[in-house]
């Protein structure tokens, strides 16, 4: 997609400001059966989707980087899988999930997922929200009383909300390795951490700090909602509504000839780890599933994009799915690079139990992984390409996979492309009198077309010379390009001169019958072009 740079800065700039300084509260919501729904619009689509067969030609390198890297690390044994919308079309696994036993690691098997459960606890709270059962702006003491007791850093701290637990916005401390070891913990503890004191390290709604303590405390709020445990209510009403019949709380429930025992490499030599029980920290990650399973988990995250009026399937509406990726607190890292290494600055944020990234080619990703000791897990989404891509391993804060050779593999080899958006009729037939207008400048057409602002902001007498100077400038027009659309009303297209390309954006007004509020050109010579 071609972007004029100047408007690609302000966008950029302007949506930038605009998220990092107004953090959005999300409300009970209330959507109506009887709202006006368009006849007319386009959903984004794969002009030509051969992902299936693509991604199924990678097997081999696929399966080479997982075991180059596996090797390289120790890594007992690792399952993984890619996903293109609701395919599972690369599964596989290599080495062992128990060395003791030589039992082999299949796609089947059951790992320890970590932080990868967080997104399910989000999910939860985010379906008693879509119920009406509690609103994300709640002060968490609503739930849990014992939470009234905190002393707070500051006297202009705001309360505790439910948003901020999910977003890692309550002013805790990042707790990790300490979280870790308290997955099996009674909900006791949990109570009498507070009743006792937490140490913040910020005011809440300050800043984003990584609390494992926070995501246990939401667990705590779906079981006292609810009225049934945590994990209960996750099985009921996300895990069995998509099938996931493999995936556990508990490891004593498991098979043995299924459950990955955790190792750590230590005096050169694979150790094993302890097997951590359930319990009241399990809502930060305590899931157990195997790559089967986990891929459907993958494919319904995959399902809410893009947006379009098919029927909701559930276990939550898509809206809520796509509000579930969308960064909270963003950041630019501008020391970021791509998956060639070379510098790609990315703006990166926490939605709810998921970080999203997306870099300065525009390429989105939604992720999340986990570590706890004797696993380390990772998964990633590409929600404009329809493409998931997951790994779990038994070694101890090991990442299974090297992700940016894969995305190299996905995006440079395979030159994947994402979904493109159609031209909306309104468009592309204001497109057709622009064209008209900039080389005519008819009265009646300026009468139809024209919003009112357009000659206060510049007079058709100015707007006129710049459009002649321009054309002088270009020469002949060979051609005019078909217009690239940003949304429903605005895009840009090119016009091919003999001696340039003219570059046409332009903007419409958010009346129903949507006119030109804003138009720009620009003339790029041959001898400037690259």
């Amino acid at each position: 997609m071609t972007f004029p740079k100047q408007h690609f800065i302000r966008f950029f700039l302007l949506s930038l400001l605009i998220s990092c300084n107004s953090p959005q509260k999300a409300r009970i919501k209330v959507e109506s059966d009887s709202r006006s729904i368009s006849k007319t619009y386009k959903e984004p689509v794969f002009t030509t989707d051969n992902r299936l067969e693509k991604i199924k030609g990678i097997t081999p390198q696929m399966h080479a980087l997982i075991e180059e890297h596996a090797k390289g690390r120790h890594i007992p044994g690792v399952a993984y899988g890619i996903v293109v919308d609701t395919n599972l079309v690369i599964a596989s696994a290599k080495g062992l999930l128990d060395i003791s036993n030589e039992i082999p690691a299949t796609t089947s098997s059951a790992f320890r997922i970590a932080s990868m459960s967080k997104s399910f606890t989000a999910m939860a709270i985010m379906k008693l929200r879509d119920e009406g059962k509690l609103s994300l702006s709640d002060p968490a003491a609503k739930y849990i009383p014992e939470m009234g007791v905190l002393e707070y850093l500051t006297a202009d701290s705001p309360d505790i909300d439910i948003e901020n637990l999910m977003t890692m916005t309550a002013g805790f401390p990042e707790d990790n390795p300490w979280g870790d070891r308290q997955l099996n913990e009674t909900d006791q503890m949990l109570m009498d951490l507070l009743t006792d004191g937490i140490s913040f390290s910020n005011p809440p709604s300050y800043t984003f700090e990584y609390s494992n303590t926070g995501y246990a405390l939401l667990g705590n709020i779906i079981s006292r909602v609810s009225g049934i445990p945590y994990q209960q209510y996750i099985k009921e009403n996300i895990l069995m509504p998509l099938g996931m019949k493999h995936t556990y709380w508990e490891y004593t429930n498991i098979p043995k000839e299924q459950l990955a025992i955790g190792y750590r490499w230590e005096d050169d030599q694979l150790k094993l780890e302890p097997m951590l029980h359930d319990g009241s920290y399990g809502a930060m990650g305590g899931l157990i599933t195997s790559i089967e399973d986990f891929s459907k988990y993958v494919s319904f995250h995959l399902s809410a994009w893009p947006p379009r009026s098919d029927p909701d399937k559930g276990p939550v509406k898509r809206s809520t799915l796509r509000e579930m990726h969308t960064p909270q607190f963003p950041y630019l890292n501008t020391k970021a690079t791509d998956f060639n290494n070379k510098p790609c600055a990315t703006v990166s944020g926490y939605g709810y139990g998921l970080g999203i990234h997306t870099n300065c080619n525009g390429l989105k990703l939604v992720r999340h992984g986990g570590a706890l000791p004797g696993f380390g897990s990772n998964y990633v989404f590409y929600p404009d390409y329809g493409v998931g891509i997951m790994a779990f391993g038994n070694l101890t804060y090991t990442a299974p996979w090297p992700l940016k050779k894969i995305e190299k593999l996905l995006f440079e080899t395979l030159e994947l492309e994402p979904r493109k958006l159609p031209i909306s009729d309104i468009l592309r037939a204001r497109q057709q009198q622009v064209e008209r207008l900039i080389k005519e400048w008819s009265p009646e057409l300026e009468q139809d077309l024209l919003a009112e602002n357009f000659y206060m902001d510049k007079s058709r007498k100015h707007r006129m010379a710049e459009a002649e100077e321009i054309f002088n400038s270009a020469g002949t027009v060979l051609d005019t390009e078909e217009i690239t659309p940003y949304n429903q009303l605005r895009g840009s297209y090119k016009i091919n001169t003999e001696k340039g390309v003219i570059d046409v954006f332009f903007t419409l007004t958010p009346e129903k019958e949507a006119k030109l509020q804003q138009l720009t050109l620009s003339f790029e010579p041959n001898s400037q072009k690259k």
